[in-house]
């Protein structure tokens, strides 16, 4: 425990900031999770596909400028969904 008062305001901000970080990633997961099970749906549309992945790349956007995830890690995630996206449409136009 923290004894000086700039330790203990550091303490409450870390706590504040590691429940905040989680919520985003919880998010961010159940998001992902959500394009992953539309993109294996055989019934699905594509356009409901790239409903979810736009919701799904601006949370990965949002949580990477606020540093809650890695940009890399959100760039890697990004074209994931692309080549879903474009998995999915191939087959399609065939």
């Amino acid at each position: 425990m923290p004894h000086l008062k700039s330790g203990k305001k550091r303490l409450r901000q870390n706590a504040k900031r590691r429940d905040h970080n989680r919520a985003v990633k919880k998010a961010l997961k159940r998001q992902l999770k959500a394009v992953q099970e539309v993109s294996t749906d055989k019934q699905a549309p594509l356009d409901q596909l790239k409903k979810e992945a736009s919701a799904a790349v601006k949370k990965l956007d949002k949580a990477a400028a606020r540093g809650v995830i890695h940009r890399n890690t959100a760039a890697r995630k990004k074209s994931q969904i692309a080549r879903l996206i474009n998995a999915k449409a191939k087959p399609a136009t065939t």
